[in-house]
């Protein structure tokens, strides 16, 4: 439960009360990797003279969200991507990205196999630091976590495999606002995963 945060859990509430007004609710889980360069630092994190490099953001993120359509166009969505803990100077790290979005599809661009769909929203972005005693995460600027606004667009396609099972593929670009642990505010993510759809029209 410590990955999910409650705002997430408030939205995906919502999404299940507002349902019974929506045309189609889509559900979907899958893997990807987002990206940003190291903040290209060298940290003496436990105070002994040996310097640990910060890295860069990378590896392979779990994502999960759910999408609700009100007609054939227009929907909103959540979409939370986090990855296990990973080295950062010395610590260990666990990165999240949460985005709320308002999403179209255009309904000249569907076919009876694929829709594609594109978004645009605002969210937040955490970086969790575990860490044994305060003066090693005193080291770390953000130690023990530290949050920051995203800005994000992203476009996804929906494609139908059986029924209302379909593959997506997906391509995210968030703007983090001072995203200080790494060397750059922009993160593209790139994302594969398997869903569901309810009500798909």
């Amino acid at each position: 439960m410590r990955l999910i945060p409650i705002s997430g859990l408030i939205l995906f509430a919502g999404f299940s009360v507002s349902s019974v007004l929506a045309q189609q609710v889509d559900g979907f889980l899958g893997l990807g990797t987002a990206r940003a360069d190291s903040a290209g630092k060298s940290i003496n994190t436990f105070s002994d003279g040996n310097l640990y490099e910060t890295p860069a953001l990378g590896g392979v993120f779990t994502d999960f969200g759910a999408s609700l359509f009100f007609n054939q166009q227009v929907g909103v969505g959540w979409t939370l991507s986090w990855r296990a803990a990973h080295d950062y100077a010395g610590l260990q790290y666990r990165p999240q990205f949460n985005t709320f979005d308002a999403i179209v599809q255009p309904v000249k661009l569907r076919t009876r196999r694929s829709a594609p769909e594109f978004r645009a929203g605002i969210g937040f972005a955490s970086v969790h630091f575990d860490y044994n005693d305060q003066q090693s995460c005193d080291q770390v600027p953000g130690c023990p976590s530290s949050h920051h606004f995203v800005a994000h667009i992203g476009v996804a396609t929906r494609l139908y495999l059986i029924g209302h099972f379909f593959l997506r593929p997906a391509v995210d670009v968030h703007y983090v606002n001072d995203f200080f642990p790494f060397g750059s505010n922009w993160v593209p993510r790139y994302s594969m995963s398997f869903g569901y759809s309810f009500g798909k029209p």
